[in-house]
């Protein structure tokens, strides 16, 4: 596709013969950008009187916007926890291969680490819009190193931190700054935790629960403070119990204000969750489910032994753990892979599915304005896709950036 034109001039691109994804609907529709953004086809007709400088048949595929993915650990043999690394250089290859599973936003995820890592790598995950060169990063997700040490998982133990002292002066400290991170994972029944949550809520940092032992009670308290997210429901927290669900419990919690949505991530890769798990968690909550990856170093990279962060981890097909353990630490199931599980095993509709890897983690982190919809104004960043969601080509800011070698475009 040929340079945007500036202004009014702009070349106009018309996609047609299409189902595009918009009000949680599939539709016989077709999509409009100029400069990077989704027009309404009314307001270009009636009061710009302009029509399409170029079309493009889409021959019936599916049209969603791009995935997000807000849980990666690296990917590509990128690690993105360890110093050695020319951490953007690395974060520019995995936003690079990203493309060819439709993703066009993510965060760069840290596991607990010692705190020289993050003053290293912390700067150098710069947030910005995707393009050719690769999705776009929407902040960095630090999880941990102030978590549980009975639900540590792969995290060392070594390097887990409790809040001594001044509470949110010790996090500053151990992170360096709040620049460049769009989540935080902590356990919430830390002593002074919730102080922690209401101060990175103010400042706009979307504070996650997870790797915890917290009962509900203490869990709707860190909601109520601003905690907005679940990692990994049901992996890392204490499991569910009819007297007391713990984490799970939020899902259905009576004592959340009804504004005060709670999102979850699950890991849909037939291997973390199982499939009666995951349609319990779906059913009883679907407008909060966020599908993620948990993706490894490894992704990408097939079997063998491998790192995360200052671990060594062994992959076996689906299955990853820490090596010489049965203890599971990650996925190398990319996102699309995961967005066709969830709607296999939970028998969901296609919309459900894909919503669930585009609007939802747009709405977590509060950008659904620009990320996650095809609505008029938003950015165009979309994936085309066929009747069994594969990947044919994905767009961002309406260019072509990758395509299937047996796709037409």
């Amino acid at each position: 596709m040929p340079p945007h034109k500036i202004g009014t001039e702009a070349q106009i691109v018309q996609f047609t013969n299409c189902r595009i994804l918009r009000g949680h609907e599939l539709i016989w529709e077709d999509l409009w950008i100029r400069e990077g953004r989704i027009l309404d086809p009314e307001k270009l007709f009636f009061e710009e009187k302009k029509s399409a400088d170029v079309k493009k048949d889409c021959e019936g595929h599916i049209l969603a916007p791009g995935f997000i993915d807000v849980q990666i650990n690296g990917g590509f043999g990128v690690d993105f926890s360890l110093t050695h690394e020319d951490i953007s250089a690395g974060v520019a290859l995995v936003a690079k291969n990203l493309l060819a599973y439709g993703v066009t936003s993510f965060c760069p995820t840290l596991v607990t680490s010692p705190p020289d890592v993050y003053h290293k790598v912390l700067p150098q995950i710069t947030v910005r819009n995707g393009s050719s060169k690769g999705a776009g990063v929407l902040g960095a997700h630090v999880e941990g190193p102030f978590i549980s040490h009975e639900k540590r998982g792969a995290h060392p133990d070594s390097h887990l931190r409790t809040f001594e002292g001044d509470a949110f002066q010790e996090l500053l400290k151990t992170y360096g700054s709040l620049d460049n991170i769009a989540i935080i994972t902590l356990a919430p029944e830390l002593k002074r935790s919730h102080e922690v949550i209401k101060e990175l809520t103010s400042r706009g940092v979307c504070v996650s629960v997870g790797h915890s032992v917290s009962h509900l009670k203490e869990a709707e308290e860190a909601v109520r403070n601003g905690a907005r997210f679940i990692t990994h429901l049901f992996n890392a927290m204490l499991p569910f119990h009819h007297r007391d669900p713990g984490i799970v419990g939020l899902l259905t919690s009576d004592q959340i204000a009804p504004e005060q949505q709670v999102f979850f991530g699950m890991i849909a890769d037939g291997i973390h969750t199982h499939p009666a798990a995951l349609r319990i968690a779906h059913r009883a909550h679907p407008k909060g489910l966020v599908l993620v990856t948990d993706a490894l170093p490894a992704l990408g990279l097939g079997n063998g032994r491998h790192t995360l962060g200052q671990q060594e981890i062994e992959v076996d097909g689906l299955r990853c753990c820490v090596a010489g353990t049965n203890t599971l630490c990650g996925s190398v199931a990319s996102l699309d892979t995961c967005v066709r599980h969830f709607l296999q095993a939970t028998g969901c509709s296609v919309e459900t599915a894909l919503e669930a890897a585009t609007l939802h983690p747009a709405q977590l982190l509060g950008i659904e304005k620009q990320k996650g919809t095809l609505d008029f104004g938003s950015d165009a960043d979309f994936v085309v896709l066929d009747d069994s969601l594969n990947v044919k080509a994905t767009y961002i800011a309406g260019d072509l950036v990758w395509k299937d070698k047996t796709f037409s475009h």
